[in-house]
């Protein structure tokens, strides 16, 4: 039996209901196994950290992941959902050395590699619940009981096997590059690592000079943002390109130009070294063909003494120096900068294989070489060499300069580039490769795949994959002394017969201890100390999860690549990189075929969203308050799926609340209430069966049909194409469509007003649209479609359930599209239909004319007259909506003397036009309507050789003074259709709108009071002061107002046994308007003239003796009066009711003679035949008649009779009653009273309660 749905709705208390639901049956599990058997559909799920709490970005991400393997799942597909963990790495290790006080290798070397992993060990997991509450709160389906952790033992043994297939193809090898170094981490980075974090920062800048050997007046200047690299100074650079001047007595700075003038201008004015400069130019430069020229050192180190031999300081020429900042003249700090190291490479300053020259430790402070800033942290230091550079006379100007740098992602401090050894997988030379494959992917949007992430793959670099940390998936290299041997392992059995040890476990503390034997004599060979960079493992995932291949490898290799994945744009440089690069070199294939890549979610002022300023609400809090559906529909339909950022506003997710699902919501309970009622009045239950359905013959019937339809193809289509930005839309739109189009346009065939055929067609229509939009809906809004199906599949008939199991909405398979249903005409026409609705409730919001108050005529003008047909058929929509008498529809405008004018916006021109705004305005006046239309249709028009568009100007209907249709008619248009509504005053218009008003406010307050439209009520109503205006309306529209709100309006006073449910006063038209609505259909007897029952009096003759008798109802309603006749003469009842409708025989006499022929029939229209009283039940107001004797003559009642038949009435065969002559009960009928005085009368009944009652 369908539920009854309460008015108002907590959401996320139901979906907590649902949740419960879901786990008590178990439905995700059952879900996989109902679609084991079906075609795969394979889905990546990119691991994330639970060191830390999950956010905005995290919930965007796995919504988009939810939805769309919930829409594959209901597809056709089976869609195994792993959670996946990164365990490893820096995130891991700086929580630990924040904690623990770690400063540095020496510190973790002091409490021991075993202890440290520990230690990151127990916080792996710090948040795994918090993730698991908030990822199933946001009803995202994942199994979190299978899933995958990087610190498995075997899913790191995939990773080592990855390794090993690359190391055997050649791809690994070790060297020293120059590379991005977090100081607070002691490990390198790699490239993609080090974009992802760059901040807006100042840094010094400095320019300094290098006297020349043997010409210490003459001196090279050069600039730079980093002076903690001087110590390490080995060469200066200079374009081969440019022109440089000299300048007296003799510096030497950049490139002959303007800006190199103005840039000496301002040297000269702060100049602080001791040589003189002037700003004359006594000659230019070349370098193209000079020979390198030695320049005296600027801080003596002793490492830097070393390379004196092999060229060091000297200036040498390289076309990466820029013109664009600076002086043309670099500074060269080989192992501190990435093009440095390349030129002093090529000059042979410094040697590939060299020890580097690197007088800065892993935490970023100088070593003891650089004496005068030793210990020092090196952006620190900056200052003190500052002022050394001053002191010696080498500091030409000291400045500060703002500028984009970045930093660690993790720690969230300066990285520096520093030359390190590391391992590295060759990339570079598969570039090709890696954009070949980039391209057999469909990505979301497909501008990724060419500008952002085709443009990251052009400039890819070799990847270094080490880092000289500890917790994370060991190297699986063992080497030599020397590097000359090396064995690289590539399984757990491997290392155990190499080692000759039972492996457990694979992290360094188990397994640094173990040595191989050399095959070369070179004794043991050793593990080297590094470990794997964390994006190496989660670019393994797809082969780790599956412990490939190892295990699963036919069934891992029948779904790769996988079909889907999605994750956030930064991953265009992490995750999605390092997959693509490992499945590029393993397979030479793409790891994945289709990927959705979403933008930033970010604090509502644009800023990224941060702990420590507190700047956006807790998702949790969120969820808490508005429901987990309500945050996902804002999210998907946002532009952040498009991968544009998203500035995340909480009145963004009410909104949602309110204006998607609170509506959808009500649209529900609208058809639940009216089924309710249809059970309840008609006695008809509503089943519904797809298969066996009439199609309606209703305009709007068909418009939703096909507008259903047309949705259930367009999303299948863009699913397929994964465009959840276009599907989001459309279905946020369908919602407006049907409650406010639908549901609003049919209420009164809802609600059965035109008939029970007719309302069972609208019900229909409405349950059929409802239960295809749950399906259609529930990947989008998991729970209230779920909430909405436990109530809606009572009204399913069984016989049409396809599905085994259909006891929850994701068990069902995605609705199949009708064609057959769909028709574009009927769409466009209500479309056209709605066009003009809606300009009309324009010009009424313009007039201040609320649509309560009806208006003559509304005149639609189209040039089209198939739209004027269409618009034609929905003329009864159109005068409702709009509560107009008429519509006239016609081609012709100026038949009503209309006329275009415009005015321009004066704020957009006159702040683009300036000057000739006033000369335009003028010109704008005089456009004439003609050039106006055309505007319309273009969207541009020239005016005095500006052109003009849409946003400059403002158009506007005006009438001929002379058609006299200026005062009658207000007008509004489209660029399709102009509307013009009849705005002329009448009265009896106005007396119409006051009694809408007096609806309105009975309507309120039963909605105040819980009512549903199914409870049986009575409205009391007062007007203060008395014979005012406003008593004469009500009194003159009562049967309007009770044909709306169906139930008795009566006038004070209120009878004292009523049982008042709600009473309120407010004010209308300068009255007190007092309403009060009481249990039950209160009927005053002078409303009861006649019996309250249909009846028909029957006239035996039979072997020519006459009797008369009268067959009645035992009950009616006040409205709906039901014929339930005591059957008495069972022949005539069966002639009657073989031939005709016995409601039409209601107050008839039927005369029966009996004779040797059959009988027959002579039927007239008379009064009830026997004596009768009328019933009105107290409390309730359900009435009835009694008769007080049947057959006439005979069988008469006497009080005590009176008493129980009365009882018997109502259905209270065993319970005591009191009979009333009044409706106040203040005169109780004697039991001496005579039966026979009461005939024709009314009397009130009232139940005594029962001992328990009392």
């Amino acid at each position: 039996m369908v539920e009854r749905v309460p008015e108002s709705i907590n959401f996320p208390s139901e979906e907590e209901n649902i949740l419960q639901f879901w786990q008590t049956k178990d439905c995700f599990q059952e879900c996989l196994k109902q679609s084991k058997n079906r075609p795969k559909f394979t889905f990546y799920d990119g691991p994330p950290f639970a060191t830390g709490l999950p956010h905005y970005g995290h919930i965007l991400a796995g919504t988009i992941k939810d939805i769309v393997t919930r829409f594959a799942h209901q597809s056709g597909f089976h869609v195994d959902r792993r959670f996946g963990w990164d365990c490893h790495g820096l995130p891991v290790e700086y929580e630990i050395d924040k904690t623990l006080g770690i400063k540095g290798p020496a510190d973790v070397a002091k409490m021991g590699i075993a202890e440290y992993n520990k230690q990151c060990r127990n916080i792996v997991m710090r948040y795994s619940n918090e993730w698991k509450t908030l990822v199933n709160r946001m009803g995202r389906w994942i199994d979190f009981e299978n899933d995958y952790k990087t610190l498995y033992p075997w899913f790191m043994e995939t990773v080592w096997w990855v390794f090993k297939q690359l190391y055997d193809k050649g791809l690994v090898y070790r060297g020293v590059k120059v590379m991005p170094f977090s100081t607070a981490c002691n490990t390198p980075l790699s490239n993609f690592e080090s974009n992802q974090n760059y901040k807006d920062v100042q840094d010094p800048s400095v320019i300094v000079n290098f006297p020349l050997v043997g010409s210490e007046d003459v001196a090279f200047i050069a600039w730079t943002t980093t002076p903690w690299t001087l110590p390490s100074n080995l060469a200066l650079c200079v374009n081969p390109d440019f022109l440089y001047v000299k300048n007296l007595p003799g510096t030497l700075i950049s490139r002959l130009t303007t800006n190199v003038q103005l840039r000496l201008c301002s040297l000269n004015l702060s100049l602080n070294c001791s040589l003189s400069i002037n700003i004359a130019i006594c000659a230019s430069i070349s370098f193209a063909s000079s020979p390198l020229t030695p320049f005296h050192l600027i801080l003596l180190i002793l490492v830097s003494l070393q390379c004196e031999e092999t060229g060091a300081f000297q200036v040498v020429l390289d076309n990466y120096v820029k013109e664009e900042e600076g002086t043309g003249v670099v500074h060269q700090a080989p192992y501190f900068g990435a093009d440095d190291y390349r030129v002093c490479t090529e000059y042979k300053i410094i040697q590939r294989d060299q020890a580097p020259i690197c007088p800065v430790d892993a935490s970023g402070c100088f070593t003891s070489e650089v004496t005068d800033f030793a210990g020092q942290y090196v952006k620190d230091a900056d200052k003190n060499i500052i002022k050394w550079l001053k002191e010696k006379g080498r500091l030409v100007n000291a400045s500060s300069l703002k500028h984009s740098y970045p930093f660690c992602w993790r720690s969230d401090t300066p990285l520096i580039y520093k030359a390190v050894p590391s391992w590295f997988v060759r990339v570079e030379h598969m570039v090709e490769k890696l954009l070949e494959n980039n391209s057999k992917c469909y990505w979301v949007p497909e501008f990724v795949r060419e500008k952002r992430f085709g443009n990251w793959l052009r400039d890819a670099r070799d990847w270094a994959i080490s880092r000289n940390r500890y917790w994370g998936t060991p190297i699986p290299l063992w080497v030599s002394d020397d590097f000359e041997e090396v064995v690289c392992v590539g399984s757990i059995a491997e290392l155990e017969e190499l080692t000759g040890v039972k492996i457990t476990d694979l992290h360094r503390e188990s397994i640094d201890s173990l040595t191989i034997p050399s095959r070369c004599g070179k004794g043991v060979l050793r593990r080297i100390t590094e470990v794997f960079d964390c994006w190496f493992e989660s670019g393994s995932m797809p082969y780790a999860q599956a412990h490939y291949p190892f295990e699963n490898k036919k069934e891992f290799e029948d779904s790769f690549p996988a079909d889907f994945i999605a994750e956030g744009i930064d991953q265009t440089r992490g995750w999605f990189y390092t997959l693509l690069v490992l499945s590029t070199a393993l397979f030479g294939k793409p790891p994945f075929k289709n990927v959705i890549v979403n933008g930033l979610v970010l604090a509502s002022d644009g800023q990224k969203m941060s702990k420590r300023k507190k700047n956006y609400p807790d998702p949790g809090l969120i969820v808490q308050q508005y429901g987990a559906d309500a945050l996902r529909m804002y999210l998907i339909n946002s532009p952040v799926v498009r991968a544009e950022n998203l500035r995340f506003k909480e009145d963004g997710v009410r909104d949602v609340l309110k204006d998607v699902l609170l509506p959808w919501y009500n649209a529900y309970r609208f058809l639940v209430q009216n089924v309710q009622r249809l059970q309840k009045e008609d006695e008809i239950q509503f089943l519904y069966n797809e298969n066996t359905a009439k199609q309606s013959d209703n305009i709007m019937d068909k418009w939703i049909q096909s507008f259903i339809q047309s949705l259930i193809q367009f999303v299948k289509t863009e699913m397929d194409a994964y465009h959840l930005y276009t599907v989001v839309p459309r279905l946020v739109k369908f919602v407006d469509m049907l409650t406010n189009w639908y549901v609003r346009t049919n209420r009164r065939r809802l609600k059965g007003e035109s008939g029970t055929e007719d309302c069972l067609w609208a019900l229909e229509t409405l349950f059929s649209v409802l239960f295809s939009m749950c399906k259609l809906m529930a990947p989008f809004t998991p729970f209230i479609t779920e909430m909405m199906y436990q109530n809606l599949r009572h009204l399913i008939d069984p016989a049409s359930v396809e599905e085994k199991d259909s006891s929850s909405i994701h068990y069902l398979m995605l609705p199949q599209v009708r064609e057959s249903v769909i028709d574009k005409r009927i769409e466009s026409a209500v479309c056209q239909m709605q066009s003009v609705i809606e300009l009309g409730r324009v010009i009424r919001d313009r007039k201040t004319l609320p649509v309560k108050y009806p208006l003559k005529e509304v005149v639609v003008i189209h040039q089209d007259q198939e739209a004027l047909k269409d618009i034609q058929s929905l003329q009864k929509y159109i005068l409702e909506e709009l509560n107009v008498r008429q519509l006239t529809l016609s081609t012709d405008k100026d038949k009503y003397g209309i006329r275009l004018r415009a005015e321009p916006d004066h704020m957009v021109l006159g702040k683009r036009l300036k000057g000739a705004f006033k000369a335009i305005t003028a010109s704008i006046k005089e456009l004439t309507s003609e050039q106006l239309e055309a505007f319309q249709k273009t969207g541009s028009i020239e005016v005095d050789g500006h052109e003009l568009h849409e946003d400059d100007l403002r158009l506007m209907y005006t009438f001929d003074q002379s058609s006299g249709s200026a005062t009658q008619y207000e007008a509004h248009s489209d660029s399709q259709v102009l509307v013009l509504l009849d705005v002329s005053p009448d009265q009896s218009m106005m007396d119409e709108g006051v009694a809408r008003e007096v609806i309105n406010r009975i309507q309120k307050l039963r909605k105040k009071g819980h009512l549903v439209p199914s409870d049986e009520i009575s409205v009391y109503y007062r007007c203060q002061p008395e014979g005012q205006y406003l008593g004469s309306v009500i009194q003159a529209h009562t049967d309007f107002i009770l044909a709306t709100t169906k139930a008795p309006l009566l006038p004070f006073p209120i009878p004292k046994t009523a049982s008042v449910i709600i009473e309120e006063k407010t004010q209308l038209k300068g009255s007190d308007l007092e309403l009060t609505i009481v249990k039950g259909s209160s009927t005053p007897q002078a409303l009861l003239n006649g019996p309250a029952c249909t009846y028909v009096n029957i006239r035996v003759k039979v072997n020519n003796k006459e009797q008369g008798r009268t067959l009645e109802g035992q009950k009616a309603s006040l409205f709906f009066h039901y014929l339930i006749l005591i059957v008495c003469i069972c022949v005539v009842i069966t002639e009657l009711t073989s031939k005709m409708d016995l409601q039409a025989l209601s107050g008839s006499t039927v005369s029966v003679t009996s004779g040797s022929s059959s009988p027959g029939l002579a039927q007239t229209t008379d009064s009830l035949l026997c004596p009768y009283v009328n019933l009105v039940l107290c409390n309730t107001g359900e009435v009835g008649t009694l008769l007080l004797v049947n057959p006439v003559g005979q069988n008469g009642l006497h009080y005590s009779g009176l008493l129980s038949e009365a009882a018997k009435v109502f259905g209270f065969r065993s319970r005591r009653v009191k009979l009333y002559l009044d409706q106040d009960l203040t005169q109780e009928l004697s039991a001496d009273s005579s039966v026979k005085s009461l005939d024709t009368k009314t009397l009130f009944v009232r139940v005594l309660p029962t001992t328990a009652e009392a």
